[in-house]
C-alpha cells in the first residue's frame, strides 16, 4: 500500500467526522433547537471546558474502576484458562458456570451486588463480570488450538507438561490472549458504567455514568453529551493502547501483525 493511500485511509474518518459535526451544528442553528432538546457541538465543547473540574474527577473515578475490573478479569481469566488446560475435568465442571455468568445481564446482577458488597467493590465486580469471559474463552481456545504435530514432537522428546505449556502452548495462545484482552478492555468500561448507573449515588466517588444520569434529571443536556463524549474517548483510548501493545508483542513473528508492516 502506497504512502498516499495510507494518508487517505487515515484522513477519511477525520473528514467524515468533521462533516458530521458541521451538519449537526447547521441543523441545530437553522432550526433554532434549544440546548435542552439537542445541543450543538459548540455548546457541548463549551460545557466540556466549563465543567471540566467536575467531569475530569468523575472520569478519573470511572477509569480507575475500569482498570481494576480489567486487571482482575485479565488475571483471573488467564489463570483459570491455564487450570482448564491442565485439567479437563475442571474445565467440564466450571466452564458452564462461566457461560452462565456471561449471559446473565449485568444490570440484573448489579442491584444484588450493591446489597451484599460495598458500593465501590460492587462496581468493580460488575466490571470484572463483563470483562472476564472474553479473556477466559479466548485463552482457553488458544491453549487448545496448538498444532497436533508440534504437540506430538514435544511428547516425543519427553517434554514435561510444564515445559509444553511454557514453550509451546503459551506462545501459540498469545494472539488469542491479546485478542481477548482487547475485547475485555472496552467491556470493563461498559461494566463500570452500568454498575455506576445502578449504584446512582452522588458524592466524591461519582463516576461519569452518574453525571450522565444527573444531567438528564436536571435537563442539563450539554453536560450529558460532554460526559458521553468523554466516555467514548476513554473507550477509544483503551482499545488503542491494548491494540498497540498487541502489535508490539506480535509484530516480529505473528502473521496478524506482520501483514500490517507491509
Amino acid at each position: 500500500m502506497s504512502s498516499t493511500q495510507n494518508v487517505f485511509r487515515l484522513l477519511l474518518p477525520v473528514v467524515v467526522l468533521a462533516v458530521g459535526i458541521a451538519i449537526w451544528e447547521f441543523v441545530v442553528r437553522v432550526n433554532d433547537i434549544q440546548s435542552y432538546v439537542l445541543p450543538g457541538p459548540l455548546a457541548v465543547f463549551q460545557t466540556l471546558v466549563s465543567d471540566w473540574p467536575v467531569l475530569s474527577q468523575s472520569l478519573g473515578v470511572t477509569l480507575l474502576t475500569t482498570l481494576e475490573g480489567f486487571v482482575a478479569a485479565a488475571a483471573g481469566g488467564v489463570a483459570l484458562a491455564l487450570l482448564f488446560n491442565q485439567s479437563k475435568w475442571l474445565e467440564y465442571s466450571l466452564f458452564p458456570y462461566a457461560v452462565i455468568l456471561q449471559v446473565t445481564p449485568v444490570i440484573a446482577i448489579a442491584p444484588l451486588l450493591l446489597i451484599y458488597l460495598q458500593q465501590q467493590t460492587a462496581v468493580i465486580v460488575c466490571a470484572w463480570i463483563v470483562a472476564f469471559f472474553p479473556v477466559l474463552s479466548n485463552t482457553t481456545l488458544g491453549l487448545n488450538s496448538v498444532d497436533r504435530n508440534l504437540a506430538g514432537l514435544f511428547q516425543l522428546y519427553g517434554a514435561s507438561r510444564l515445559q509444553t505449556l511454557r514453550y509451546l502452548k503459551l506462545p501459540a495462545a498469545l494472539p488469542f490472549i491479546l485478542g481477548g484482552l482487547r475485547i475485555a478492555g472496552g467491556l470493563s468500561l461498559i461494566g463500570a458504567v452500568v454498575a455506576e448507573i445502578a449504584a446512582g449515588t452522588a458524592g466524591a466517588g461519582s463516576g461519569l455514568a452518574f453525571r450522565i444520569a444527573e444531567s438528564g434529571y436536571r435537563l442539563n443536556i450539554p453536560r450529558m453529551f460532554a460526559a458521553l463524549l468523554l466516555l467514548s474517548l476513554a473507550g477509544i483510548v483503551i482499545y488503542g493502547v491494548l491494540a498497540l501493545i498487541s502489535h508490539l508483542v506480535l509484530r516480529r513473528w505473528h502473521e496478524s501483525a506482520l501483514g500490517k508492516e507491509n
